[in-house]
């Protein structure tokens, strides 16, 4: 009876995959199921304007020139390059479902499901245009693009968020074509226009594109563990919360750091040392603010991070930091203190080092 029920378990989520093979008129997915391809979409405009685009300004007849996107082509389509990947391979379920007569509980059954899923239906990371602003300065106006980064398959209490506007979208491209020419040729991008940058239609059809650029991009192994296109993302928040961190403005820059740490792991990169910064500056925007526990678990964290180093500029200051909110969130810092023994054995006097907020405030972001 068990095997039965797991037979058409299996069963239905393969034929959710199949029906999608059938409508592609492909026996094969997709390797990308987002395309990248710049299709005009005019069915879905209206839902996209009505859903999840606001607009904070409506210029329907606007014929004046945007400041980064002079003279140039209506938006076009450019040709997509697509691979294919083969099918999920059949799960094993093991000596318990294949028992003849065998019952599983419903707990049991529940897990399975969940695991069976899981391996059919691995996470991705989506990109999605949430809003767009029209955005009017003394000699400019330009659209401002919020995206949120989203991973499939589970909910985001704190989403992670940035924005842009047409000209960095423009750079990211020109410079990942200088790097990986091959890669990028065969990924779209939404090109200039002369007029009528700013009516809702022009709007709703680059936050499609930007979506499929974004996701095209990322689809690359070589072009997402890149640093322009890693940079893109958070180098602007850190900047920006460095600045306010230098400023005494803890609240605002608390905010922007942790927006920071929530695209460095969705993008997958919290081994860097950008975000080891990150850290430092989430335990000191905490500390400022008097929320020693959260800063003590930032520096935990840091120096889980750190275990296998055996020198890194920040590992004295992230010591002496846990060291000094250990004792005050009353936790044990043993360890802390043994290997801050080792550093004043092995190097200078710790004395001599900057602190971590002083590391935070010196370290260029470039």
């Amino acid at each position: 009876m068990a095997a039965r029920i797991l037979h058409r378990l299996r069963h239905a989520l393969s034929g959710d995959s199949a029906r999608e093979q059938r409508a592609h008129g492909s026996g094969e997915p997709e390797d990308c199921p987002e395309s990248s391809e710049l299709d005009d979409d005019t069915e879905g405009l209206s839902t996209r304007l009505s859903g999840t685009l606001s607009f904070t300004s409506h210029d329907e007849e606007e014929e004046e020139e945007e400041e980064e996107e002079g003279a140039g082509e209506e938006l076009g389509e450019s040709p997509q390059t697509t691979g294919a990947a083969g099918g999920a391979e059949d799960r094993e379920w093991g000596p318990a479902a294949e028992r003849p007569g065998g019952s599983l509980l419903t707990r049991q059954l529940q897990e399975l499901w969940r695991k069976s899923r899981g391996s059919l239906a691995p996470q991705r990371l989506l990109f999605e245009v949430t809003s767009a602003s029209v955005v009017s300065e003394r000699s400019s106006k330009y659209v401002l693009y919020t995206i949120y980064l989203i991973r499939s398959g589970r909910f985001d209490k704190a989403p992670a968020a940035i924005t842009r506007r047409y000209s960095d979208f423009e750079r990211l491209n020109r410079r990942l074509r200088c790097r990986f020419g091959c890669d990028m040729a065969g990924v779209a991008f939404p090109r200039k226009r002369l007029r009528r940058n700013f009516t809702a239609e022009t709007i709703a059809k680059r936050s499609r594109a930007f979506e499929q650029f974004l996701s095209h991009l990322h689809s690359i192994a070589e072009i997402r563990r890149s640093p322009e296109f890693l940079e893109f993302f958070f180098l602007q928040d850190l900047r920006a919360a460095q600045r306010l961190t230098c400023t005494g403005m803890y609240r605002e820059a608390l905010a922007t750091w942790a927006n920071a740490y929530r695209l460095q792991e969705r993008l997958g990169v919290c081994g860097s040392g950008r975000f080891l910064l990150t850290l430092a500056g989430l335990a000191v925007c905490h500390q400022e603010l008097d929320q020693l526990g959260e800063a003590h678990d930032c520096c935990e964290q840091a120096l889980q991070l750190l275990e296998a180093q055996g020198s890194h500029p920040l590992l004295g200051p992230f010591l002496q930091a846990h060291v000094h909110l250990a004792w005050k969130v009353g936790k044990d810092k043993r360890r802390s203190e043994a290997r801050l023994q080792d550093l004043r054995e092995a190097g200078p006097a710790l004395q001599q080092q900057p602190t971590l907020k002083e590391c935070l405030i010196k370290e260029p972001l470039e």
